[in-house]
């Protein structure tokens, strides 16, 4: 029968058949044993801390084994996740995810500071504020630092009809035309429908693939809209034409991303 013993059963039993004192390795086995209980405690606290201080950039590349993973947890929204971090915007109720080397755009984030000191203010707004209320504004945008603006991802909430809806304008195909049709609405402006999805939980989103092109610009295009509660959502993903080719999986896990929180 094989028994078991510890470090100091060991140490014990040396000792009752052998007077001398034991080899070191007998003599220093109880402290070897706890040296490496700590050392490895001391590892796995060390690995938590690197974890939660994303140090070196080691939350980023663990979370990277398992990117659905985290991203179900918005973990990107502090690490990101597969060279993506996490826009949610709680106010409008609206997430996506974008490259992580993108920054926001400062126009974008002056203005909002602005209305909401407007808003805190017991002063009331100025007039030029009142009259941009209707004008359909970016809440967020987002693209590369120092980039002329032809790529970038901005998104609109328009408040709208409490009867409207987006199975009123038809299918995917009519929506898409739609879309289309209001972005190319300048003149010069030409507008042409390339491919639509629909997907959908508790609201249906209609992600529509477009190309608009003048005499003086060409751009790819992805949107996504959605309604809830007599609010428009649209998502609008953005790059120069002959750029599309490289940049086209960015847009579309951007447009993917997009939904309502």
């Amino acid at each position: 029968m094989l028994r078991h013993y510890n470090s100091l059963s060991v140490r014990r039993i040396y000792m009752s058949k052998h007077q001398e004192k034991p080899p070191p390795a007998v003599e220093f086995a109880p402290l070897a044993s706890r040296f490496e209980r700590r050392f490895l405690l001391g590892i796995g606290t060390a690995s938590l801390v690197g974890v939660g201080a994303n140090f070196g950039g080691i939350t980023s590349f663990l979370l990277g084994f398992s990117p659905q993973t985290g991203r179900h947890l918005k973990l990107d929204v502090l690490y990101p996740i597969g060279g993506y971090t996490r826009c949610i915007d709680t106010n409008q109720g609206f997430e996506f995810i974008y490259p992580v080397n993108w920054v926001g755009d400062e126009t974008v984030l002056y203005r909002a500071a602005g209305k909401a000191e407007s808003e805190r203010s017991l002063d009331p707004p100025p007039l030029t504020l009142s009259r941009r209320r209707n004008v359909n504004e970016p809440v967020v945008a987002f693209g590369p630092p120092g980039s002329t603006g032809e790529l970038n991802v901005s998104v609109i909430v328009s408040p709208i009809s409490p009867q409207f809806s987006m199975e009123a304008l038809g299918g995917g195909q009519e929506v898409g035309e739609a879309v289309v049709g209001t972005v190319a609405s300048r003149r010069g402006v030409k507008g042409t429908l390339i491919d639509w999805r629909l997907r959908e939980d508790a609201v249906k989103y209609y992600e529509v693939e477009f190309r608009v092109e003048s005499p003086s610009f060409g751009r790819h295009n992805v949107a996504v809209c959605c309604v809830r509660n007599a609010t428009l959502y649209t998502l609008i993903a953005q790059a120069p034409e002959s750029a599309w080719p490289s940049l086209k999986s960015h847009l579309y896990a951007i447009a993917h991303s997009f939904t309502l929180t």
